[in-house]
């Protein structure tokens, strides 16, 4: 489980107890936006079929990104499968085999609490969980699900890894062999459940006939790009019961964002060195370009009405001698209000990767 190319560094990452109390406070803050029900409300008609399904509970591994800037720390996303919570594990235990105790506790107890709030009896627990990836065996965090596989089993679950193409459907849910699946912990990145390879959990999701965490509701109200938009803009928040400190957090926390069709081709052009482009559905760095690296043509192919330009918030730098530094960005786990734990990444390059030598998951040392 713990492969010897594993991008971990041997360096730390320093980050400021303030800061960490900001990107906390945040944290809880959209959490409790999310649960708000005049926000629910004025996303409904916005978000897809599958996201206006609420069935009761929340999701489990949600993450959120933050830069460091001088002015504070800056979300710069919020992901609902939120990966390398494991990797981070390792940096301060090499040669774990299994989470340690008490974060296996809390992270045993939030899978328990999503099923409970589902089934909604407080006592109920799953008899068979699956946590569900493409093609899972070829994934690069795929020896984080075992351990995952291996936290469910060690509580008497009966646990499976597996792909969409493994599933089977019946009129009461979603089946692996000859068993109902009573809980799927989605790793995978169709996040509104859009594709073929994902249909029998659409339609167990929204038949309530299976526990789906995370899934596209959460996806549709925290983790959608296109959020950050409507976070941008303090009269929207007004709109919400939010008191004048929370909106000033979020202004002061959250970089701003905007459609790419809300600016000219000029504007877009002249004022690119202040943006980072990204499309809204996508995952992993992927299609983002920094401004100021962006072609004119580059600019050109882009789909104003998919892609978001959000304020570029240079990550802060982790200077390890006169000829070594990393860019550094830091990531909180959470579960609702409850955060699980902290991870940091080094990176050299426009955008966060796992490639750079010397670099990949880092401990976190508070200052």
């Amino acid at each position: 489980m713990t492969p010897p190319n594993y991008p971990i560094s041997c360096y730390h990452a320093e980050l400021p107890s303030h800061d960490l109390r900001v990107m906390i406070k945040l944290v809880r803050l959209l959490n409790k936006l999310a649960e708000n029900r005049a926000y629910q409300s004025l996303l409904n008609e916005t978000l897809p079929a599958t996201a206006r399904i609420n069935n009761g509970h929340y999701a489990v591994m949600m993450g959120f990104d933050f830069h460091l800037s001088p002015t504070g720390p800056k979300l710069i996303e919020v992901n609902t499968n939120a990966g390398g919570l494991w990797l981070s594990n390792l940096c301060y235990q090499p040669e774990a085999r299994s989470f340690p105790p008490k974060l296996a506790d809390k992270l045993l107890q939030t899978f328990l609490n999503d099923y409970a709030l589902f089934r909604q009896n407080p006592l109920a627990c799953p008899e068979l969980i699956v946590i569900l990836d493409e093609n899972p065996q070829k994934q690069f965090l795929y020896p984080e699900m075992q351990v995952f596989a291996q936290l469910f089993q060690q509580a008497g679950i009966k646990t499976a890894i597996a792909s969409p193409e493994n599933l089977t459907g019946n009129s009461d849910g979603v089946y692996l062999g000859n068993q109902r699946i009573d809980l799927i912990y989605n790793r995978h990145c169709d996040f509104y459940l859009e594709t073929a390879a994902m249909n029998l959990v659409r339609k167990a999701w929204l038949n309530a006939q299976v526990c789906l965490t995370p899934n596209p509701r959460a996806y549709g109200l925290l983790a959608d790009k296109r959020r950050m938009i409507l976070w941008s803009k303090p009269e929207f928040l007004a709109k919400l019961g939010l008191t004048t400190k929370e909106i000033g957090l979020i202004d002061q926390a959250t970089p701003q964002t905007l459609s790419l069709a809300d600016l000219t081709p000029e504007q877009a052009w002249n004022s690119r060195k202040h943006w980072v482009f990204k499309p809204e559905t996508g995952y992993g760095s992927r299609g983002v370009y920094v401004g100021d690296k962006l072609t004119k043509g580059k600019l050109a192919e882009l789909n104003p009405e998919h892609t978001l330009v959000q304020q570029r918030v240079p990550a802060s730098i982790t200077r390890i001698n006169d000829d070594l530094q990393f860019k550094t960005d830091f990531r909180l786990f959470s579960y609702r209000n409850q955060i699980l734990a902290i991870s940091a990444r080094l990176y050299q390059g426009q955008v966060t990767n796992l490639r750079t030598e010397h670099g990949g998951f880092a401990k976190v040392r508070l200052i």
